[in-house]
Order: structure tokens, then sequence, then C-alpha cells
């Protein structure tokens, strides 16, 4: 007997011994889970400062980009001015730009008329033949016939033709 409470107390020694380092074996793979743990919580910092920086570069990049964009826009928007501009240039005259010029031509034609009668007043030059003066003086030496009327518009066309300038009646 004494032989089998010899192998029921060794293999309770061996039961008990496997406990105790079943128990410091899950201690020491606590500790080492802490640890890992312990460092994983030490990384964030790091893994943040990493982040922070590559977030830096790429603001900075998109920055230049974005300079490099906004100066390419301004190049195309000048370019399109430029085109608008030449083409407000050269568009075929309206007949109210023409109007107006036509307005301030005859307002330059009274003034320049006034003026050479303020001249001509102070003797200062000779007083200009008016246009009415200038055709009493052809009729009376042309003799006492008159051309009809559409004959004289038809005139007045081609001379003005001539000179670039509209038959157009004016008004003032």
């Amino acid at each position: 007997m004494s032989d089998e409470k010899s192998k029921v107390t060794d293999k309770a020694s061996e039961i008990a011994k496997n406990i105790w380092l079943a128990g410091v074996g899950a201690y020491g793979k606590a500790v080492e889970d802490a640890q890992g743990r312990l460092e994983k919580a030490m990384e964030p910092p790091k893994l943040f400062r990493d982040l922070v920086k590559a977030g830096s570069a790429l603001e900075d990049e998109a920055r230049e980009a974005m300079e490099a964009s906004a100066a390419a826009r301004h190049s195309v928007e000048e370019r399109i001015s430029r085109v608008r501009e030449n083409f407000h240039n050269q568009r075929p005259a309206r007949i109210e730009d023409l109007n107006a010029l036509h307005k301030k031509v005859d307002q330059l034609t009274r003034k320049l008329d006034r003026l050479t009668r303020a001249l001509a007043d102070q003797g200062i030059v000779e007083p200009a033949r008016t246009r009415k003066a200038a055709s009493k003086a052809k009729s009376s030496t042309a003799g006492k016939a008159k051309t009809p009327r559409k004959k004289q518009t038809t005139a007045r066309k081609k001379a003005s033709a001539r000179s670039g300038t509209s038959t157009r009646k004016r008004t003032s």
C-alpha cells in the first residue's frame, strides 16, 4: 500500500506542480500582454506626430497646387479679357454708335461755325462761305435754272460716297 500511496502522492505532487507552473505561466503571459499594451499605448503619440507631419506636407503641396491653379486661372481670365476687348474693338458699328457719332460731328460743326463767325467779327479771319452762300453763288452763276431735287440728292450721295460721309439728314 505504501507503494500505491507513494504513487498517488507522486501523482498529486505532479498535478500540484503543474497547477503551480500553469499559474506562473499565466502570470508571465499576463505580464507580457500588459507590456505589449503599454508599448502600443506609447506608440499613438509617435503615430500621431507622424500623421501630423504627413498632413502638413500634404497641405503644403495642396497650397502650392492651388496657387499654381489660381495663377493659371488668372492667366486664362486675362487672355479671355483681351479677346473680349479685341472683339469689342473690332465689332461692326451699330446704328446707335453711328447716330451718336453724327450728333458729335454736328455739335463740333456748329461750334466751329460759331468760332469762325466770332473770329470773322473780330477781323482775324475772312468770313467763310457757308453752304447756303456757296449754293446761291453756284445757282446765280449757272443761271436761273435749278436742278431738280432728285438730281441734287443723287449728286450729294455720290459726293459723300467719295468723301466717306453719310447723306442722311442729321437731326440736332
